[in-house]
């Protein structure tokens, strides 16, 4: 067993307690990473506020960077690797998998031994198979990625999740093509990446969608041509003035009910949705389906980008070494492991990029 100091939720809604928790070794086929950063996404927000409900005691956080520390048998890394860790946990075996789609895996992720115990003996929830509000985790090695030295770990560990997740949604997902009008709903974290992804994917026209100019003004540093505020009456019809025939793809990029309801708006004749964030449990959106009918259009979901780790970390990596994606950028916020709770009220202001605990 080893003792690290973890960020625990012990009651939805409170903030979180820090406190010392003890991780078994690793088992066959996983790895024990001691971290050096971890992103606070919106996730861990609505699991920590009930959301998603879910088992307590829990260690959340799972957008994280660190370097190899143990290892079982039957893993590819070695002591001193470094590496991003992710929630995108693959068995390589079920038929997701076979076809390419490991972010949709569907063997049960749950070990047979719980990584995480609390200092009183009670095994801890390790959400989203990561529980990386800690100092170490230990995961199994799918859920891995190797990233080079040259990246600032509260940057490397962005591409665990946020950059994944709207830049693969962008490109995976959506499969936009050159000269295609881009409306992105949300210029958030996950938003500037999606907006990040049109701009590499060729789209003609890209519009931001926000509540605030502050928000519409750095979506135009990550690749937005355009944009519109979301408190206007009927937002969409400011659209017809930058494209007449709409949008060909929409992405929402927040999981706020109301952006849900009003995104098929922006959609011209055969126009795409897609579902990149997401509501809370029980959530209900409405829409007339008559009009998606009679338009041709299509509502599609997608989770963590569509991401393929082998395939989609290293072509991000050599983007981000030419210049072509921004990760630097994205960070708003250092924190430490104790400062986590003040870290997280700043990203629900939603004044914050990306919020990282750097150990």
């Amino acid at each position: 067993m080893t003792t690290v100091k973890a960020a625990v939720c012990n009651a939805f809604n409170e903030p979180l307690s820090i406190e010392n928790v003890r991780l078994r070794a690793p088992e066959a086929g996983e790895v024990m990473v001691t971290l050096e950063a971890v992103a606070i996404c919106h996730s861990d927000i609505s699991f920590i506020d009930g959301g998603w409900g879910g088992t307590l005691p829990a260690v959340y956080g799972h957008e994280a960077v660190g370097h190899v520390t143990s290892t079982g048998a039957g893993t590819p890394y070695a002591k001193g690797d470094r590496v991003l860790v992710t929630l995108i946990r693959s068995c390589g075996s079920c038929p997701s998998c076979g076809t390419g789609a490991p972010a949709y895996c569907e063997t049960p992720a749950a070990p047979e031994t719980p990584a995480i115990t609390t200092a009183a003996g009670i095994a801890a929830t390790q959400a989203m198979n990561c529980g990386a509000f800690a100092e170490a985790v230990v995961v199994h090695h799918s859920q891995l990625a190797p990233v080079p030295e040259s990246i600032p770990a509260e940057s490397a560990c962005l591409l665990s999740c946020g950059v994944i997740t709207g830049t693969g949604a962008a490109v995976n997902t959506a499969g936009i093509r050159p000269g295609e009008t881009v409306v992105v709903v949300g210029a958030g974290g996950v938003g500037l990446n999606a907006i990040q992804g049109a701009r590499i994917a060729g789209a003609g026209r890209i519009v931001a969608v926000d509540m605030t100019e502050d928000k519409l003004d750095a979506a135009m540093e990550f690749g937005a041509t355009d944009g519109i505020l979301a408190t206007a009456e009927k937002p969409w019809k400011a659209l017809r003035a930058i494209a007449p025939r709409m949008a060909d793809v929409v992405m929402v990029c927040v999981g706020a009910i109301p952006a849900f309801d009003t995104a098929p708006r922006f959609l011209g004749s055969k126009g795409r949705m897609y579902m990149v964030g997401m509501p809370h449990t029980g959530a209900v959106s409405t829409y007339e389906p008559v009009i998606i009918a009679a338009m041709g259009q299509a509502m599609v979901g997608t989770k963590m980008g569509d991401t393929v780790l082998a395939r989609d970390i290293p072509w991000m990596v050599d983007m981000y070494q030419q210049g072509r994606l921004k990760l630097d950028e994205l960070v708003s916020g250092r924190w430490t492991l104790d400062q986590i709770n003040e870290a997280i009220a700043d990203t629900k202001s939603g004044a914050a990029r990306r919020n990282v605990i750097l150990f």
